[in-house]
């Protein structure tokens, strides 16, 4: 079972508010993505996957947490967050852990709103 086939791989919708937790840096294959911008912006379409799974996408997203292996990113991650989100962006919170999920070095969770923030 590849992380992409996991049953929480899609995300939690209660109808006003939608949870995506786990979105990892990882290819369609579930492969780990190696290189700084390369796996910031694997999470991020992981994200965007998942989000899509209710109909919803990255202007719907009103909070996000990235967990990285390596504070270092924080500059790339600054710099793909100011282009991926359109103004206003959402509110994030930036994490440095010792280790995530199929040696991924970011994940990515959101909440997102059914009403259109950008």
């Amino acid at each position: 079972m590849t992380s992409l086939d996991h049953p929480y791989s899609v995300a939690f919708d209660t109808g006003e508010f939608v949870y995506v937790s786990g979105a990892l840096s990882v290819d369609v294959q579930g492969i780990a993505v190696s290189g700084r911008m390369p796996a910031i912006s694997a999470a991020l379409a992981t994200l965007e996957r998942r989000l899509g799974t209710v109909g919803l996408g990255l202007e719907n997203v009103a909070k996000t947490t990235y967990y990285v292996t390596d504070v270092s990113l924080r500059d790339e991650a600054n710099e793909h967050f100011a282009a991926a989100f359109a103004e206003p962006r959402p509110a994030r919170t930036f994490v440095e852990v010792a280790a995530l999920p199929y040696g991924c070095t970011v994940e990515i969770e959101a909440v997102a709103t059914r009403r259109a923030l950008r």
